[in-house]
């Protein structure tokens, strides 16, 4: 069973009859990638011919990069979408090094280190880094990126810092942010977008109450001064301000933050934001009412950072439902006119098609009850939710006794309906409680931050997506005593507020995230205190925990009887506004005895969607589970990270699947055409460019995800010379 519905020929003939002069134009200009993306519409598209469905069978590796800095014992990982332009590929390397390679032969140019710029005694926190961002003003060519909280300008030439820039190359992402906590946890995963001589950027905030606010801010691409910011918790007398029941909560609710990059309408100076959801992820009690601005694609003046308009696809989230990709920028036919539109994908499925000037939703969107009915104290869910009513969802929303995983033993069947019929199910939106709940689509999508692509020439929009339940579970917060606390108790209390969500009750790990069983063999004391201060990846730094509660917590993971009798005497100060009565006990899919999806396959799917009639084209799973290869079950598809591409070749490529593969599919009906095996898990979106005449496809093999290993290595594809 491929899964794939095939759209009706005369399909392909109306999609080329809706091309306008103005899409040609377009599609005629994105032969490079000097975009995160490859343009500011955030289509992820190429003009490129050269490779199609005749020859995509004959690509073979062009070259490779090995950049050598992988950390295999710590999951390393490389997001990385990298940006071509003149000849050279900036991409970023799993220690956050900035590279500069031949981007016809894959020779580095020169390597940025930014941890040769940090103050003494400090430690780079190595998060994720999806991509970079060039600007040029003649002959003044710079790059920005991410690293840790500071954003460094490095000349594009030469690798070396703008010193004209910020503190002498860089800023950090904490000033200028009006922030009541200075060590709060900010990073900068998500590339920037330029406007004219504007670096606007928004930030990964943690997700706990501490989390520091997700305010979009510009600064002047030379100088580093910051020339606007937008409160995505608004302040007394901006809009949506009465949107919060607690009129204090702008000086408390962190969050609401644009992660995941932006799109922009550079004619209009409109820029795209979608903002994730405010802090707590999992409890509202403490920020009551709908929640502007979180989980709302924002449309806002690119020069001066007023808001134009806005669209909340969540109200009052409780489920992290954020919003995970820019908006594409596409132009749809309706009633036969072409329309300008952004399509927002979502993590719960549904893809929401707005008015790209006006935010008018261009399908009808209803407003429709759901479950308010919450077991936790102070807990207020909203009565209803946007459902659209077309584009049809690009993957199933409930998981039903119907639907367990049929490839399993009998015995692990009914242990997997055990489960189910004790959990809460039946609707996205069932509130959080301490009776267990299935979160399906899962915490990680339906939809990721790989984002859609959109060809022009068809009308299609394609969007890879996960189907994988998770289960989310709260308990009461255990309360800290009046008398000192041993580093033994203390320890346990602050793991349970401050790490249970991500490593789980039994600290075996959850979701995505490692295990923390014999952490000490791996690491010692003072390597453990340098995480829990920097950070790392999707770790966020707990620089406002105090040095003695980090203590404490190294303490009681690791099991040092000894550090356990300490007395805990310096505690940080207790904010009451932050001290939640509910926490969440971990990122738990739900999986089988097997370690298998508990629900039937297909887990991961690439979709094509006709935005013209809001229908699905076509569906096929994505990724092979190796574990049931050799079982005669067919493709299953499994859970992917990254994006794909589309050309005017009739292709989309995409890796992204933890099977460590790229693929190439038929643009018109989802048939495989093409496959290559990479050196690690291409867990990114691929780019494509044009270089003396010859196309080439390059993707980043960084694993380090779904439990695969990690991998250091850019590859290029081209077509054999002739």
């Amino acid at each position: 069973m491929h899964f794939i519905q095939k759209a009706a020929a005369c399909l392909l003939v109306i999609a080329m009859l809706f091309i306008s002069g103005e899409i040609k134009a377009q599609t005629d200009q994105n032969t490079g990638w000097p975009v995160y993306g490859g343009s500011k519409k955030s289509i992820r598209y190429s003009s490129l011919k050269q490779v199609n469905t005749s020859n995509v069978s004959q690509l073979q590796v062009a070259w490779i990069h090995h950049t050598e800095d992988a950390d295999v014992k710590g999951s390393s990982q490389i997001q990385c979408n990298p940006v071509i332009v003149d000849g050279i590929l900036y991409g970023v390397t799993p220690r956050l090094r900035l590279i500069a390679l031949d981007a016809e032969t894959g020779k580095q140019k020169w390597l940025f280190n930014p941890e040769n710029y940090l103050p003494p005694n400090t430690n780079l926190g190595v998060n994720n880094s999806r991509g970079v961002t060039y600007w040029q003003s003649g002959n003044d060519k710079r790059i920005l990126y991410g690293a840790g909280s500071n954003i460094y300008e490095v000349n594009a030439e030469t690798g070396e810092l703008e010193k004209d820039f910020g503190k002498g190359g860089w800023i950090d992402l904490h000033d200028d942010l009006e922030l009541s906590n200075k060590t709060w946890y900010i990073a900068g995963t998500s590339p920037g977008i330029i406007y004219k001589d504007l670096y606007i950027v928004g930030g990964r905030v943690n997700e706990s109450a501490n989390a520091a606010p997700g305010s979009i801010r510009a600064f002047d691409v030379r100088t580093g001064k910051r020339r606007w910011i937008f409160h995505t918790v608004p302040h007394p007398g901006e809009y949506g301000y009465d949107t919060w029941e607690d009129k204090d909560a702008w000086k408390h609710i962190g969050g609401a933050n644009c992660w995941t990059g932006f799109s922009m309408d550079e004619k209009r100076g409109i820029l795209y934001a979608p903002t994730g959801s405010a802090s707590f992820d999992f409890y509202g009690g403490k920020r009551l009412g709908s929640g502007l601005f979180a989980n709302t694609l924002l449309a806002l003046d690119a020069a001066t950072g007023k808001l134009k308009w806005h669209y909340q696809v969540i109200h009052h989230d409780m489920w992290d439902k954020d919003l995970p990709a820019a908006p594409a920028l596409v132009t749809i036919k309706r009633k036969g006119k072409a329309i300008d539109a952004v399509a927002q994908p979502t993590k719960h499925g549904f893809l929401f098609i707005l008015d790209r000037v006006t935010g008018i939703p261009l399908y009808p969107v209803h407003e429709k009850p759901v479950p308010t009915v919450s077991e936790l104290d102070g807990e207020k869910p909203w009565p209803t939710q946007p459902i659209p009513t077309l584009p049809q969802p690009y993957v199933r929303q409930s998981f039903t006794d119907n639907d367990i995983n049929p490839y399993i033993s009998e015995q692990s069947k009914a242990e997997v309906l055990s489960r189910l019929k004790g959990y809460r199910n039946g609707s996205m939106f069932l509130p959080p409680g301490k009776i267990p709940s299935v979160i399906f689509p899962g915490f990680d999508g339906g939809a990721e931050w790989g984002g859609p692509a959109y060809d022009p020439q068809t009308g299609l929009i394609y969007i890879n997506a996960n189907e994988m339940p998770w289960i989310l579970t709260m308990v009461d917060a255990v309360k800290p005593p009046d008398k000192i606390e041993t580093f033994a108790a203390a320890g346990e209390r602050l793991f349970a507020k401050n790490c249970m969500a991500c490593h789980g009750q039994d600290r075996k790990g959850s979701g995505n995230y490692p295990s923390l069983i014999n952490i000490e063999k791996k690491y010692n004391k003072d390597q453990i205190l340098t995480l829990l201060e920097t950070g790392r990846r999707m770790m966020p730094s707990f620089k406002d925990v105090s040095l003695q509660e980090r203590e404490a917590i190294v303490a009681f993971i690791t099991g040092d009887e000894k550090e356990g009798q300490r007395k805990l005497t310096s505690p940080a100060p207790l904010d009451p506004y932050l001290d939640l009565p509910y926490e969440m006990t971990g990122y738990n899919k739900f999986l089988t005895s097997e370690g298998l999806p508990a629900i039937s396959p297909p887990w991961g799917t690439l979709n094509a969607i006709n935005l013209n009639t809001g229908k699905i084209a076509w569906k096929i799973p994505l990724g092979e589970e190796e574990r049931l290869k050799d079982k005669n079950v067919p493709i299953t598809g499994t859970e992917n990270y990254g994006g794909p591409v589309v050309t005017a070749g009739g292709l989309v490529f995409i890796a992204a699947t933890k099977d460590a593969k790229i693929r190439a599919f038929d643009k018109w009906n989802g048939k495989q055409l093409w496959e290559a095996k990479l050196p690690a898990a291409g867990f990114a979106t691929p780019s494509v460019y044009l270089l003396n005449g010859k196309q080439y496809l390059v993707i980043a093999c960084g694993g380090g995800k779904l439990g695969v290993p990690s991998g250091d290595a850019y590859v290029a594809f081209a077509l054999p010379v002739k």
